[in-house]
Protein backbone atom coordinates (compact mmCIF):
# COMPACT_ATOMS: atom_id res chain seq x y z
CA UNK A 1 0.00 0.00 0.00
CA UNK A 2 1.72 3.22 -1.01
CA UNK A 3 0.85 6.41 1.16
CA UNK A 4 -0.27 9.11 -1.66
CA UNK A 5 1.11 12.19 0.39
CA UNK A 6 4.79 10.95 0.46
CA UNK A 7 4.70 8.29 -2.04
CA UNK A 8 6.51 5.96 0.46
CA UNK A 9 5.35 2.22 0.74
CA UNK A 10 3.38 1.50 4.08
CA UNK A 11 3.27 -1.81 5.63
CA UNK A 12 -0.44 -3.05 6.79
CA UNK A 13 -1.45 -2.40 10.43
CA UNK A 14 -2.45 -5.91 10.65
CA UNK A 15 -6.39 -4.97 10.74
CA UNK A 16 -9.08 -4.90 8.42
CA UNK A 17 -8.82 -0.75 8.79
CA UNK A 18 -6.83 -0.56 6.01
CA UNK A 19 -9.39 -2.42 3.58
CA UNK A 20 -11.84 -0.66 1.87
CA UNK A 21 -14.14 -1.32 -0.44
CA UNK A 22 -14.31 0.55 -3.91
CA UNK A 23 -17.57 1.88 -3.13
CA UNK A 24 -15.78 3.97 -0.23
CA UNK A 25 -12.70 4.72 -1.82
CA UNK A 26 -14.91 6.27 -4.63
CA UNK A 27 -17.00 8.17 -2.19
CA UNK A 28 -13.89 9.78 -0.85
CA UNK A 29 -12.36 10.74 -3.89
CA UNK A 30 -15.67 12.18 -4.82
CA UNK A 31 -15.61 14.43 -1.38
CA UNK A 32 -12.04 15.47 -1.57
CA UNK A 33 -12.66 16.69 -5.22
CA UNK A 34 -15.65 18.69 -4.22
CA UNK A 35 -14.31 20.28 -1.55
CA UNK A 36 -10.75 20.99 -2.94
CA UNK A 37 -12.35 21.97 -6.50
CA UNK A 38 -13.92 24.87 -5.12
CA UNK A 39 -10.77 26.18 -3.78
CA UNK A 40 -8.54 25.77 -7.37
CA UNK A 41 -11.90 26.64 -9.97
CA UNK A 42 -10.35 30.05 -10.30
CA UNK A 43 -7.29 29.14 -10.74
CA UNK A 44 -8.15 26.15 -13.47
CA UNK A 45 -10.76 29.03 -15.58
CA UNK A 46 -7.33 31.38 -15.54
CA UNK A 47 -5.23 28.81 -17.17
CA UNK A 48 -7.47 28.53 -20.54
CA UNK A 49 -7.49 32.59 -20.79
CA UNK A 50 -5.02 34.75 -19.57
CA UNK A 51 -3.39 35.96 -16.22
CA UNK A 52 -5.51 38.49 -14.28
CA UNK A 53 -3.15 41.25 -12.04
CA UNK A 54 -5.66 40.92 -9.01
CA UNK A 55 -3.82 39.15 -6.05
CA UNK A 56 -5.32 36.35 -5.17
CA UNK A 57 -6.74 35.84 -2.00
CA UNK A 58 -6.56 32.35 -0.96
CA UNK A 59 -3.33 31.47 0.33
CA UNK A 60 -3.07 27.53 -0.68
CA UNK A 61 -3.85 29.23 -4.94
CA UNK A 62 -0.15 31.38 -4.68
CA UNK A 63 1.87 28.41 -6.12
CA UNK A 64 -0.99 27.99 -9.05
CA UNK A 65 -0.57 31.90 -9.47
CA UNK A 66 3.45 31.65 -9.87
CA UNK A 67 2.60 28.77 -12.07
CA UNK A 68 0.22 30.78 -14.41
CA UNK A 69 2.19 33.96 -14.64
CA UNK A 70 5.49 32.39 -15.41
CA UNK A 71 4.35 30.58 -18.01
CA UNK A 72 2.43 33.70 -19.65
CA UNK A 73 5.82 35.41 -18.84
CA UNK A 74 7.55 32.50 -21.05
CA UNK A 75 5.50 32.87 -23.85
CA UNK A 76 3.98 29.91 -23.27
CA UNK A 77 0.58 28.39 -25.58
CA UNK A 78 -2.62 28.11 -23.34
CA UNK A 79 -2.40 24.55 -23.67
CA UNK A 80 1.15 24.56 -22.10
CA UNK A 81 -0.49 27.03 -19.83
CA UNK A 82 -3.07 24.29 -18.65
CA UNK A 83 -0.42 21.80 -18.26
CA UNK A 84 1.51 23.55 -16.19
CA UNK A 85 -1.47 24.58 -13.51
CA UNK A 86 -2.23 20.90 -13.55
CA UNK A 87 1.20 20.06 -12.22
CA UNK A 88 0.78 22.70 -9.63
CA UNK A 89 -2.63 21.68 -8.73
CA UNK A 90 -1.26 17.86 -8.66
CA UNK A 91 1.72 19.07 -5.82
CA UNK A 92 -0.80 21.28 -3.79
CA UNK A 93 -3.02 18.62 -3.36
CA UNK A 94 -0.45 15.50 -2.60
CA UNK A 95 1.95 18.00 -0.07
CA UNK A 96 -0.36 20.72 1.17
CA UNK A 97 -3.82 18.71 1.51
CA UNK A 98 -2.68 14.99 1.33
CA UNK A 99 -5.28 13.53 -0.55
CA UNK A 100 -5.45 10.62 -2.55
CA UNK A 101 -4.12 10.24 -6.44
CA UNK A 102 -7.60 9.44 -7.44
CA UNK A 103 -8.75 12.82 -5.96
CA UNK A 104 -5.67 14.81 -8.07
CA UNK A 105 -7.17 13.16 -11.14
CA UNK A 106 -10.47 14.40 -10.48
CA UNK A 107 -9.84 17.68 -9.66
CA UNK A 108 -6.99 18.26 -12.54
CA UNK A 109 -9.61 16.96 -15.19
CA UNK A 110 -11.62 20.79 -14.48
CA UNK A 111 -8.60 22.05 -15.86
CA UNK A 112 -9.56 24.18 -19.00
CA UNK A 113 -7.73 23.16 -21.83
CA UNK A 114 -6.84 25.33 -24.57
CA UNK A 115 -10.16 25.90 -26.50
CA UNK A 116 -11.96 26.27 -22.82
CA UNK A 117 -13.66 22.87 -22.81
CA UNK A 118 -12.69 20.79 -19.37
CA UNK A 119 -10.04 18.14 -19.64
CA UNK A 120 -11.39 14.53 -19.32
CA UNK A 121 -9.97 12.21 -16.98
CA UNK A 122 -8.57 9.21 -19.65
CA UNK A 123 -10.97 6.11 -19.23
CA UNK A 124 -9.99 3.26 -17.72
CA UNK A 125 -7.98 5.08 -14.66
CA UNK A 126 -9.44 4.43 -11.23
CA UNK A 127 -12.62 2.76 -10.27
CA UNK A 128 -15.66 3.81 -12.97
CA UNK A 129 -18.26 6.35 -11.18
CA UNK A 130 -21.56 4.54 -10.20
CA UNK A 131 -25.01 6.19 -8.93
CA UNK A 132 -25.75 4.99 -5.47
CA UNK A 133 -25.38 1.83 -4.46
CA UNK A 134 -28.58 -0.21 -3.84
CA UNK A 135 -27.24 -0.50 0.01
CA UNK A 136 -27.49 3.49 -0.18
CA UNK A 137 -31.16 3.87 -1.80
CA UNK A 138 -32.40 0.95 0.80
CA UNK A 139 -31.01 3.40 3.54
CA UNK A 140 -32.29 6.82 2.33
CA UNK A 141 -36.10 4.74 1.75
CA UNK A 142 -35.92 3.26 5.26
CA UNK A 143 -35.05 7.21 6.32
CA UNK A 144 -38.19 8.51 4.62
CA UNK A 145 -40.25 5.57 5.91
CA UNK A 146 -38.87 6.68 9.59
CA UNK A 147 -39.86 10.17 9.03
CA UNK A 148 -42.92 9.55 7.52
CA UNK A 149 -43.15 7.79 11.11
CA UNK A 150 -42.40 10.77 13.20
CA UNK A 151 -45.05 12.50 14.14
CA UNK A 152 -43.03 15.58 15.44
CA UNK A 153 -41.64 15.61 11.66
CA UNK A 154 -43.52 18.25 9.25
CA UNK A 155 -43.28 19.03 5.92
CA UNK A 156 -44.77 22.07 4.53
CA UNK A 157 -44.79 21.72 0.47
CA UNK A 158 -43.71 18.52 -1.40
CA UNK A 159 -39.78 18.39 -1.84
CA UNK A 160 -40.46 18.10 -5.71
CA UNK A 161 -41.56 21.36 -6.47
CA UNK A 162 -37.97 22.66 -5.22
CA UNK A 163 -36.67 20.73 -7.92
CA UNK A 164 -39.57 21.33 -10.55
CA UNK A 165 -38.99 25.23 -10.10
CA UNK A 166 -35.60 24.67 -11.21
CA UNK A 167 -36.54 22.69 -14.65
CA UNK A 168 -38.82 25.50 -16.02
CA UNK A 169 -38.70 28.28 -18.10
CA UNK A 170 -40.00 31.19 -17.60
CA UNK A 171 -42.32 30.71 -20.56
CA UNK A 172 -43.56 27.45 -18.93
CA UNK A 173 -44.31 29.33 -15.86
CA UNK A 174 -46.59 31.82 -17.68
CA UNK A 175 -48.21 28.79 -19.54
CA UNK A 176 -49.07 27.21 -15.87
CA UNK A 177 -50.10 30.47 -14.47
CA UNK A 178 -52.21 30.95 -17.04
CA UNK A 179 -54.06 27.95 -16.97
CA UNK A 180 -54.69 28.09 -12.70
CA UNK A 181 -56.25 31.47 -13.96
CA UNK A 182 -58.14 29.94 -17.02
CA UNK A 183 -59.22 26.59 -15.48
CA UNK A 184 -58.95 23.96 -19.01
CA UNK A 185 -58.54 24.70 -22.61
CA UNK A 186 -59.47 23.47 -25.84
CA UNK A 187 -57.12 21.30 -27.68
CA UNK A 188 -57.65 19.32 -30.62
CA UNK A 189 -56.20 16.33 -32.97
CA UNK A 190 -55.99 15.59 -36.43
CA UNK A 191 -56.49 12.20 -37.85
CA UNK A 192 -56.74 11.07 -41.13
CA UNK A 193 -60.39 9.37 -42.00
CA UNK A 194 -60.79 6.32 -42.76
CA UNK A 195 -64.56 4.49 -43.14
CA UNK A 196 -65.63 3.80 -39.69
CA UNK A 197 -62.16 4.97 -37.72
CA UNK A 198 -60.49 1.99 -39.08
CA UNK A 199 -57.06 2.48 -40.24
CA UNK A 200 -57.10 6.10 -38.95
CA UNK A 201 -53.82 8.05 -38.65
CA UNK A 202 -52.70 10.28 -36.13
CA UNK A 203 -51.11 13.22 -37.73
CA UNK A 204 -50.63 15.66 -34.91
CA UNK A 205 -51.98 16.06 -31.75
CA UNK A 206 -52.53 17.91 -28.70
CA UNK A 207 -52.55 21.28 -31.17
CA UNK A 208 -53.71 24.00 -28.50
CA UNK A 209 -53.07 27.73 -28.54
CA UNK A 210 -52.32 27.64 -24.94
CA UNK A 211 -49.07 29.15 -25.07
CA UNK A 212 -49.89 32.07 -27.46
CA UNK A 213 -52.64 32.96 -25.13
CA UNK A 214 -50.25 32.94 -22.05
CA UNK A 215 -48.00 35.36 -23.96
CA UNK A 216 -45.09 32.75 -24.24
CA UNK A 217 -41.55 35.03 -25.12
CA UNK A 218 -41.04 32.58 -27.87
CA UNK A 219 -43.54 30.87 -29.61
CA UNK A 220 -41.45 28.47 -31.43
CA UNK A 221 -40.98 26.81 -28.50
CA UNK A 222 -44.68 25.99 -27.53
CA UNK A 223 -44.45 22.51 -28.33
CA UNK A 224 -41.44 21.68 -26.53
CA UNK A 225 -43.10 23.75 -23.19
CA UNK A 226 -46.02 21.53 -23.03
CA UNK A 227 -44.15 18.16 -23.56
CA UNK A 228 -42.02 19.48 -20.56
CA UNK A 229 -45.04 20.18 -18.34
CA UNK A 230 -46.38 16.83 -18.99
CA UNK A 231 -43.28 15.28 -18.20
CA UNK A 232 -43.19 16.95 -15.36
CA UNK A 233 -46.59 15.74 -14.32
CA UNK A 234 -48.12 19.21 -14.00
CA UNK A 235 -50.44 19.38 -16.96
CA UNK A 236 -52.35 16.37 -19.17
CA UNK A 237 -54.50 15.98 -22.44
CA UNK A 238 -57.92 14.76 -21.24
CA UNK A 239 -60.48 13.03 -23.72
CA UNK A 240 -63.38 15.27 -22.09
CA UNK A 241 -63.54 18.08 -23.90
CA UNK A 242 -64.89 22.13 -23.24
CA UNK A 243 -67.31 23.77 -24.97
CA UNK A 244 -67.64 23.50 -28.08
CA UNK A 245 -68.09 27.13 -28.83
CA UNK A 246 -64.14 27.18 -27.59
CA UNK A 247 -62.71 25.23 -30.38
CA UNK A 248 -64.13 27.27 -33.43
CA UNK A 249 -61.02 29.71 -32.59
CA UNK A 250 -58.67 26.99 -32.57
CA UNK A 251 -59.29 25.08 -35.39
CA UNK A 252 -58.53 28.24 -37.56
CA UNK A 253 -55.26 28.35 -36.69
CA UNK A 254 -52.15 28.30 -39.03
CA UNK A 255 -51.08 25.05 -37.21
CA UNK A 256 -54.64 23.42 -36.84
CA UNK A 257 -54.95 24.49 -40.69
CA UNK A 258 -51.63 22.85 -41.42
CA UNK A 259 -52.58 19.50 -39.96
CA UNK A 260 -55.62 19.31 -41.61
CA UNK A 261 -54.20 19.83 -44.94
CA UNK A 262 -51.54 17.04 -44.40
CA UNK A 263 -54.56 14.50 -43.17
CA UNK A 264 -55.68 14.48 -46.47
CA UNK A 265 -59.35 14.47 -47.57
CA UNK A 266 -62.53 14.97 -45.06
CA UNK A 267 -59.54 15.21 -42.09
CA UNK A 268 -61.34 14.14 -38.82
CA UNK A 269 -60.92 16.61 -36.01
CA UNK A 270 -60.89 15.12 -31.97
CA UNK A 271 -61.75 17.72 -29.80
CA UNK A 272 -60.22 17.32 -26.46
CA UNK A 273 -58.84 19.36 -23.46
CA UNK A 274 -55.56 20.69 -22.14
CA UNK A 275 -55.51 20.74 -18.08
CA UNK A 276 -53.50 20.91 -15.33
CA UNK A 277 -52.94 17.63 -12.91
CA UNK A 278 -54.03 17.94 -9.28
CA UNK A 279 -50.25 18.12 -8.43
CA UNK A 280 -50.07 20.99 -11.08
CA UNK A 281 -52.82 22.48 -9.43
CA UNK A 282 -51.75 22.42 -6.01
CA UNK A 283 -47.97 23.38 -7.35
CA UNK A 284 -49.43 26.76 -8.95
CA UNK A 285 -51.37 27.19 -5.96
CA UNK A 286 -47.75 26.94 -3.77
CA UNK A 287 -45.08 28.21 -6.26
CA UNK A 288 -47.34 31.11 -7.84
CA UNK A 289 -49.03 34.41 -6.75
CA UNK A 290 -52.15 33.22 -8.85
CA UNK A 291 -55.04 36.73 -9.15
CA UNK A 292 -54.31 39.97 -9.03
Amino acid sequence: MTDDRTGQDMAPAGSRAVERSSDVEQRQISNEARLIRGVFRAAGLAAGTMVRGSQWAVETTYEVTKEITQAALDGESSADIAERTGNALRSIARSALGVTEGSVREIVSYVPTSNGAPQQAPIGIGAPMRSASSAELRRRGDALLARSADVYFTEDVHPAYDRILDELAPDEARILRFMALNGPQPTVDVRTNRPLGIGSELVTGALTSVPEQAGVRYPDRARTYLINLNRLGLTQVSDDPVVLSRYMVLEVQPVVEAALKKAGRAPKIVRKSLRLTEFGSDFCNTCFTIGN
